[in-house]
């Protein structure tokens, strides 16, 4: 079976963690081409090529595809869908935008949140908010597939493909690109960090949500926040973690504030370490949490602020 994996790009350069753990996963349906595209994208597709199990790298480098928009990137897929079974890519919401449009041109379906490759036509993934797991088996004759990067551990390097310049396919001019607004972090990326502090509704307003940031910093950590605290405009949306937001698994999730509502828990579950701290002692987040304090939060997280 031949794979074809979407590459995570953004401004010219690879995204490593999640191309890398969507690589783990294509690699059990077949051989794995990477499709590397954007303006200037050479310097991504050297970095693809020298990941463990990449067999060629397809470098579309055009400014068309320089901002990610959704539509030409679909039709670049589909001028290739020729010579592979599946296109696959990181569920991430650049990829999340592009593979239905190419699905629906393809006339197949999409298979999203892949959580497991049970072989070349069978995967699983998590439904009900995470509380099951469904089988999908797919007779299409290509099978479109988005993963769930935080249920595949990286793909390591040590690969030596060659890349290979394709061209750019006929845009239609359906979209055109206006601006970006990046928000500038020191801090890791939410769905990449080892570590991730979150703060829920408990931390009271935006100017006590200072206390999860300062205890971040302190652990090198990413910020997250619940839905509820993002609601409450606690926190930024692009920090939201949960069903509704981002799925992470970081190796240590601290969650402050949180009630654990099942939305939430869908969205965390899977970290390696969990700890707690809630001052009721029946919140759901102590079902799942490895290590839990009941405590008021005013108090414990300054005090473990400073220890640390």
């Amino acid at each position: 079976m031949a794979v074809l994996l979407l590459a995570e790009v953004a401004g010219g350069e690879l995204s490593v963690d999640a191309t890398a753990k969507a690589l783990t996963a294509a690699k059990a349906m077949g051989d794995v081409t990477v499709l590397c595209a954007g303006a200037g994208c050479g310097g991504a597709a050297e970095a693809a090529a020298k990941l463990d199990g990449v067999s060629k790298v397809l470098c579309a480098d055009d400014a068309a595809y320089g901002n990610g928009l959704a539509e030409p990137m679909a039709d670049l897929l589909v001028s290739l869908a020729g010579d592979y079974e599946h296109i696959v890519a990181p569920a991430t919401s650049s990829a999340k935008n592009i593979l239905p449009r190419a699905a629906a041109l393809l006339d197949v379906m999409v298979i999203s949140d892949v959580s497991a490759v049970v072989d070349a036509n069978t995967f699983e993934r998590p439904i009900y908010a995470g509380n099951a797991i469904q089988t999908v088996k797919s007779s299409d004759a290509k099978k479109i597939v988005s993963v769930r990067t935080s249920t595949f551990d990286a793909a390591g390097e040590g690969g030596s493909a060659a890349v290979e310049a394709v061209a750019a396919a006929g845009n239609a001019g359906l979209s055109e690109w206006v601006e970006d607004k990046v928000a500038e972090s020191d801090r890791p990326e939410l769905t990449s960090a080892g570590v991730v502090v979150s703060g829920g509704r408990g931390v009271g307003s935006e100017e006590d949500f200072a206390l999860i940031e300062k205890l971040a910093d302190k652990l090198n950590a990413a910020v997250g926040a619940s839905r509820a605290a993002v609601d409450s405009g606690y926190a930024p949306n692009d920090w939201q973690v949960g069903q509704t937001g981002k799925v992470v698994a970081p190796d240590l999730y601290v969650a402050i504030g949180i009630s654990g509502a099942i939305q939430h828990l869908a969205g965390m579950k899977d970290s390696k370490i969990i700890v707690a701290i809630n001052k009721d002692e029946e919140a759901p987040i102590f079902q799942v949490a490895d290590y839990g304090l009941v405590a008021d939060l005013f108090a414990a997280v300054p005090e473990l602020t400073e220890k640390l």
